[in-house]
This record gives C-alpha cells, structure tokens and sequence, in this order.
C-alpha cells in the first residue's frame, strides 16, 4: 500500500475514533461511509468514466456535497430516504437507511473526508481493505451482535484453500454476514484466467448471498461492490434463507451460519400476554421438522447444492451431538445421502462472541443409492492443547498449515493419520451412541502437567469464554422454559 493510501487508512481511522468518544459507534459510522462512498463513487463514474449516473438526479453527490448546516442534515436525510425505494445494488444498499450523523458539523465533515478524495483512483484491494477494516473493528466492537457474523479470516482462507472454487462454478453463502466468503472465493479465482467473458462471469454471475439482517446486507453489498463484484445487481439480498428452497442450486455452498441453537421471537396478544414461538420450517425438501436453526441450516445446504456440489460449513458442537430425531437422523443422512469426508474441530477463543466451540464440515452431495455414500471420515483435531485468544494470541493463517497439508485436496486417497488427523470408518461412526460425532482422542496436557500450562492472560480468557458458553446455556434453559406451558 502506497503512502497516499496509508495517510488515507489513518484519516478514515482517525475520525472514525474521534466520533466514538462522541457516542458514534463504529458500526454507525461504518454505514455512514458506506452511504456516502457509494454516492461518490456514482459521481465519480459520471465525471471520469463518462458513464451513466445510477442514482437519480435530485439526489446525486454534487448536490449533497455543496450544502451545509441544517440544510445539509435534511437533504441527506432525505437523499436516504428516496434511494432506499429505488431498486437493484442502490435499493439494498439504502434499505432501510437512516442518518446516524444528525450533528450537521459531524455530517459535514464525513461528507469532506469523502469529497477530499478520488476514490476510483484507488485500486480495488486498498479500497476494499479498508472497508473490511472498518467492518472487523465494527465486529470487534460489538462483540455479541455484528461480530456473530465475522468469521475469523485465517479459517475463511483455509476452508476457500482446500475446497479449491474455480471460475464458471456457482458460489453460494445462505448467511453471508459481511461476505467474507464471497470475497475470499472470488479472491481466489480471479486470478485463474485472464479471459474478458470468464472475468465478467466471475464478478456478475458466479457469487450469491443472503442474509437476513438489513444493515448486514447493506455492509455486505457494498463490501463486494468496492471489490468490483456485480452488475448493477446486489449479489446479495435480504431474506430468510430457511423460509423457501431457492429456484437455484449451486456448485459449493461456503457459510458459517449465525450461532445460537434454537429461534424464537416474541408474540404479544391483544390481552398484552406474552408468548415465545418458535421457528418451525415446513418445507417438502426438509426431511426433519426442528426449532434447531443450526440443523435447519444444514437441511438447507444439502438441498441447494448441485448433485457432486461441495460444501464447507461452520456449525457448532451441539450439531455433532444433539440426540433426538433430527440431530441424530441429520447425521445419519449426512453419511448415507453425502460423502462427508472431513471434520474440522476450531479452537477456542478465536471467535467475537466468547464461549463458542466450532467445528467446519466438509461434504459432497451425492445421488441417490442402496449403499451409503461416506466410507470414512477424517477428523483433525485444532483444538485440544490449542490456546488462541483475540488479542494475546489471535489464529493466524500459519496455524492452519498443517490441517491443509493433511486434507490433501489434490487426493484425498493419499492421506495419512497423524497425532491431530484421524480416520474413522463409517460402521465405527453409525455404531456410536446416538450418533455421537463429538470425537476426540488427545490428552489435555493442562490437565496432569503444570509445565504445560498456558500464560494467565491466556488462562484468564479461557475462564471469561467458559463463563460466557454457561451463561449462553442458562440462556437456552430459560428460553425452554419460557416456552413450556405450565402444567395445570
């Protein structure tokens, strides 16, 4: 990254913290800029490229930009309120948007620190890094709410690494938060052919996302449009992923879908009473009923992928272990209907929200047959005597080195055991109690040897993260019982 580009980085930093201390979260400020940007960048493309505005008339940059005080606030009040009726990438964008700088001073000079600056000029990695800079330190910030949606990026880079996507396949993330795997699968192949049509491919037809969060949607669009991605289409939407089979099936599906294990919302009567219903999918192409969003997910994805698609999905524990009928019948067809190949155990401490133990999935759908399609799957274990943290010690992609070298993705008949990687048949795997996936092997060092014990800092956050996944339990109890109608 050039200097410019680097004394840019700093003022788009610098004032991002000068309004937290002014009560303006991260996550406000990001939307902000997001709206701004676009409207600049549409002005931009007018004047320099000589190309047709995509934003009506009244509202385009130019006149935002000249006015000032009061006048400024109502107009770009106004502004997002008309763009968010309007259609395609300018309609997800705006949707629902509203102005979070009603200081007009503040206003003014967000709108200066864009106008200062020819944003086209500016490659589309430096313009994207620093967009994706501002939405992890967003995540970072709002750890229990924008940071479920950020998947941390060493994972995203080895699940893109071995699944290998190629230009002319279709890509698909049915809970795209940010679009980080959108953007990491499109990294990866644009490089792959320097061919005109395949590229305009790759960047209007090959990425789909969904999510059903607005203001995620909108940091999502316009994260891939500052990467180039898109045709004046969003190619993503909002939506509830879960409520319909899409019309389309896809090549992989690459998602970490929003942790939490059940999904409820409050229903108020006309006495004022209170009840918690639960969502209830019923849909033809699910095999199983559930209130389990996570279970859901994993109906979901096995259904839009292609026949011989692929999918890398991270999904919590409680999915290796849930008894039941549909925890343990969703195993099961995850073994019989797909080659479920590989299982990957995530640390802990690498996650925004505290207390999560994660695990990525590695399938391929297959066609009907008499005989199950998983012969063995191969679990490596990134967990047990692993201590990673966000701050002392993060993940970094390193650490995923091994794991890569081990699911040896050329051919994967070449893999061989090791302390961390191992097989299991599929008798051993259906011969289990209830199904039981939760499989590990490794002794905890940290238990019997006091050498072995991680720094306190490190230690003291384990402790914060164990906490947290109880109080997330208790949580789920409550939940549970709130639901349960009392007995007479």
């Amino acid at each position: 990254m050039s200097n410019d580009h680097s004394a840019l980085v700093a003022k788009v930093w610098n004032y991002a913290h000068v309004l937290r201390d002014q009560g303006i979260s991260y996550g406000d400020y990001v939307e902000q800029i997001t709206y701004l940007l676009f409207l600049k960048m549409d002005a931009e493309r007018v004047a320099l490229l000589g190309e047709g505005s995509t934003v009506p008339e009244k509202w385009r940059w130019g006149t935002l930009a000249s006015k000032d005080g009061d006048e400024l606030e109502v107009h770009y009040r106004r502004t997002l309120e008309a763009l968010a009726l309007e259609k395609g990438i300018i309609g997800t964008i705006f949707r629902k948007a509203q102005n979070k700088l009603a200081d007009p001073a503040k206003l003014k000079r967000v709108v200066s620190l864009i106008n200062d600056q020819d944003w086209l000029a500016i490659g589309v990695d430096v313009k994207g890094s620093i967009y994706e800079g501002l939405l992890e330190r967003n995540a970072a910030e709002v750890k229990s709410g924008a940071g479920q949606y950020f998947t941390p990026r060493p994972v995203i880079q080895a699940m893109v690494e071995v699944m290998r996507p190629k230009i002319g396949q279709t890509i698909c993330d049915p809970a795209c938060g940010t679009g980080g795997f959108l953007l990491a699968a499109y990294e990866y192949m644009k490089g792959q052919s320097q061919d005109r049509d395949l590229q305009r491919k790759l960047r209007e037809a090959t990425l789909t996302g969904v999510d059903i969060v607005d203001e995620v949607v909108r940091l999502s669009a316009m994260n891939l449009y500052l990467h180039g991605i898109g045709n004046g289409e969003s190619p993503v939407t909002q939506g509830d992923a879960l409520a319909a089979k899409p019309s389309t099936s896809f090549d992989m599906v690459l998602t970490n879908p929003p942790f939490g294990k059940k999904s409820s919302y409050k229903v108020v009567g006309e006495d004022g009473s209170v009840a918690t219903e639960r969502e209830i999918y019923e849909r033809e192409d699910f095999k199983y009923t559930t209130s389990n969003k996570q279970l859901n997910f994993l109906q979901h994805i096995m259904s839009i992928l292609k026949q011989d698609g692929k999918a890398a999905v991270v999904l919590p524990d409680n999915v290796l272990f849930e008894a039941g009928n549909a925890g343990e019948g969703l195993r099961r067809r995850l073994l019989d209907a797909c080659d479920f190949h590989t299982l990957l155990r995530l640390p802990s401490g690498i996650f925004y929200k505290p207390g999560v133990k994660a695990n990525v999935l590695f399938f391929d759908r297959k066609p009907a047959a008499t005989e199950p399609w998983t012969k063995e799957l191969w679990i490596y274990d990134l967990r047990t005597n692993k201590h990673f943290t966000l701050v002392q010690n993060p993940l970094t992609r390193a650490d995923l080195d091994d794991f890569i070298s081990c699911y040896s993705t050329g051919n994967r008949a070449q893999r061989q055991e090791s302390e961390r990687f191992k097989r299991f048949g599929y008798e051993e795997l259906v011969n289990r109690d209830k199904l039981n996936m939760d499989i590990f092997w490794l002794k905890d060092e940290s238990l019997d040897d006091l050498d072995n014990l991680p720094a306190p800092g490190v230690i003291a956050a384990e402790i914060v993260e164990s906490l947290a996944a109880a109080l997330e339990q208790f949580r789920a109890v409550a939940g549970e019982l709130e639901a349960t109608p009392e007995s007479c």
